[in-house]
């Protein structure tokens, strides 16, 4: 049963069928006994908390519930919990690396609709726990685990609230308008709806128009901003109230997607980019991580800015291990996550909101004119196909591609002929495998759109039939 439950980055499922009290009370236990044996990990600070896990959770119904239960188990493994209460996810981040604690779960479903729920478990430092991570040994002990009520509590379990500091925070990344700012700004009715009102009212020629600010545990719409239908409100809400830009968070507010004044969606790759060039100015040769997806842009801006471009597997996961690394100032990934050294490393939809108020507030052009320098090359988007032999596919296409291409397999298989012959070369494309479906995912580039359509015709009979079913 909990084996279902368990993915490559978190906890996750539907509620109570599959995910429910009891499973979390045993979560609980083996994460508490997870973070409390690798509290001392090289790098953790010194342990003002070490014995203690936090605690939050987002507007879902089932979500007070499975927090209890959840931290019964924890407090059952011996550990303390302080109880942050009802928060977005970076939040819980924040909160990690402020009290020193040995690490944090959120329960939530992220984008999911609201039958769902989860958990994202981080340790010390809140470096994430996924499958590569922890994820798999929790696993294993939580499957050891007996029922609920069988272990006494030891840990102590506390409230705490810290908006206050996490306000402050968040607000070290905004740099004041100098000119008035008009945002339009969809929650989705998660958390976005909480963070925004409290730490963002109130700033100086700022002004936000808001939708879907309620959290009432229910979703007018599938709180996932890389679904195109759930854009629509956000871009008709910026033409309408003739806005500087819109952004729509997702259920925890962890992910943002932005449109430019005109109501066209923003790719997070170009966003990437914009902001590279914002952070390469405040700390110069910096190392700028990027998802391996991402147009060849990002990587020619960075270098052009006199920055290090570092290419980093698809994944939250990936993304953080690779920011902190290098110590590069910031990553982007085009999920919508956004990363920042001064943000412990981890993704954040308030700073990347504070980030991009800082960029527009600071010029005298609409978004779309800073954004359009980097709308330069032709991209296929994301595209699904079924395919059962997912390796076999990838092997022919590396086979076919080859000898005039440069090969990498650092996700899937990505051919790249950028720089190669005008005749042959001039286009990239990835291929990577679902962990959870018979999907190969392509994604495509190429500097015209006659060498981007002729691409899409040689390859994509290579990969199977194409799947309308989405994400």
């Amino acid at each position: 049963m909990l084996s279902q439950i368990f993915k490559a980055y978190d906890v996750r499922a539907t509620y109570p069928d599959k995910l429910n009290e009891s499973a979390a009370w045993k979560i609980g236990v083996a994460t508490g006994r997870y973070l409390g044996a690798h509290a001392e990990d090289v790098g953790a600070p010194a342990g003002a908390m070490a014995d203690t896990v936090l605690v939050s959770r987002d507007m879902r119904p089932s979500s007070p519930s499975l927090a209890a239960a959840l931290i019964e188990g924890i407090r059952a493994s011996g550990m303390n919990v302080v109880d942050l209460g009802m928060c977005d996810t970076p939040f819980i981040y924040f909160a990690v690396n402020y009290l020193g604690a040995a690490g944090g779960v959120q329960v939530t479903a992220s984008h999911n609709p609201v039958q769902y729920n989860g958990f994202k478990i981080s340790k010390t430092l809140a470096r994430p726990v996924g499958a590569e991570t922890g994820l798999k040994e929790i696993q294993a002990e939580a499957e050891k685990v007996g029922e609920r009520g069988t272990l006494p509590l030891k840990g102590s379990l506390h409230e705490r609230d810290l908006w206050g500091e996490y306000r402050e925070h968040v607000l070290k990344f905004l740099t004041t308008p100098s000119r008035a700012i008009k945002v339009f700004v969809d929650s989705s009715n998660g958390m976005g709806g909480k963070f925004v009102p409290r730490i963002f009212s109130g700033q100086n020629n700022l002004q936000i128009i808001p939708l879907n600010f309620e959290i009432t545990g229910k979703f007018v719409h599938e709180p996932n901003p890389l679904v195109a239908e759930n854009m629509i409100p956000t871009q008709e809400g910026v033409r309408n109230s003739k806005a500087d830009f819109g952004v729509c968070f997702d259920g925890d507010a962890d992910r943002c997607i932005l449109t430019d004044e005109k109501g066209q969606i923003i790719g997070c790759d170009h966003l990437t980019a914009l902001l590279a060039d914002y952070f390469l100015r405040k700390s110069p040769g910096t190392t700028i991580v990027y998802d391996l997806r991402s147009s060849k842009v990002v990587e020619e801006t960075v270098r052009t800015l006199g920055g290090v471009p570092h290419k980093s597997r698809v994944g939250h996961v990936f993304m953080k291990a690779e920011l902190r690394k290098s110590k590069g100032a910031f990553g982007g990934e085009l999920s919508g996550h956004f990363y920042y050294r001064d943000n412990f490393f981890a993704d954040s939809g308030a700073i990347t909101f504070a980030a991009v108020l800082s960029v527009l507030g600071q010029s005298n052009k609409p978004i779309s004119e800073l954004i359009a320098p980097y709308r330069k090359y032709p991209q296929s988007g994301e595209i699904n196909f079924r395919a059962e032999d997912k390796a076999g596919v990838m092997a022919a296409l590396q086979a076919k591609y080859e000898k005039f291409a440069d090969i990498d397999h650092l996700d899937g298989v990505t051919v790249d002929a950028w720089s190669r012959d005008a005749a042959r070369g001039g286009w990239w494309f990835n291929v990577r495998a679902s962990n959870t479906e018979p999907l190969l995912r392509l994604n495509a580039e190429a500097k015209t759109a006659a060498k981007l359509e002729a691409i899409l015709a040689e390859i994509t009979p290579m990969l199977g039939h194409r799947d309308t079913g989405g994400h």
